[in-house]
């Protein structure tokens, strides 16, 4: 077997958060209806398209966690959950209204990977020594197919490590729009420790 490592990184369904128009972070808001069936139709082009993973590891956030399951009882794969894999924590953001957050907590004019979000939340280098660490727990499982569910903050940031990106500051560099069920799919070979992007689909 081709010492090659696939990895697919998955962002959740349509989540309740999503329709009230919060922030959502650490905010453990459920799937939807509309997103229930945003994630059987994902699973179900996974099904067609012939994907067999090795294993879906899943964050515990029950939005992330729930669009695990769905996909792992349609393909027959278990789920492994990770809390590492939760979104970024956003301190008191978490649940607030977008108009209410700015009033509260104002975002400061610059600022820089080192400070905390919102003065509890994580830091850009918070979340992103987070990310590499679980991107190097994934790896050192050797060659497989891995499926990982999660949210757009956390897999941007596993992006960024891979790429040997810096977290981002204020904030700019590089992000994908992840949609409701967008993914990413990437290989990695460790003997020349070299990242290669299959493919991208950004979802609904």
């Amino acid at each position: 077997m081709e010492n090659k490592i696939l990895i697919t990184l998955l962002r959740h369904g349509r989540s309740q958060a999503d329709d009230e128009g919060v922030h959502e972070g650490r905010y453990d808001s459920p799937l939807t209806e509309l997103g229930r069936e945003q994630v059987h139709k994902r699973a179900q082009d996974f099904l067609q398209r012939g994907f067999q993973f090795d294993l879906i590891i899943a964050s515990t956030l029950q939005r992330a966690n729930e669009t695990a399951r769905i996909i792992g009882s349609t393909l027959g794969t278990r789920v492994e959950d990770n809390p590492d894999w939760m979104e970024w924590d956003n301190g008191p953001l978490a649940g607030l209204p977008f108009d209410v957050a700015e009033e509260r907590y104002p975002k400061p004019a610059f600022r820089t990977p080192y400070m905390p979000l919102a003065g509890t939340g994580e830091s850009g280098w918070d979340i992103y020594s987070r990310a590499a660490r679980v991107v190097q727990k994934l790896v050192q499982r050797g060659p497989g197919f891995y499926l990982v569910v999660a949210h757009s903050g956390i897999l941007n940031t596993a992006l960024q490590t891979m790429m040997g990106a810096t977290p981002m500051v204020n904030p700019q560099g590089f992000a994908i729009s992840f949609g409701d069920t967008g993914y990413v799919r990437l290989a990695y070979y460790p003997d020349q420790h070299r990242w290669m992007l299959l493919e991208f689909t950004s979802g609904e």
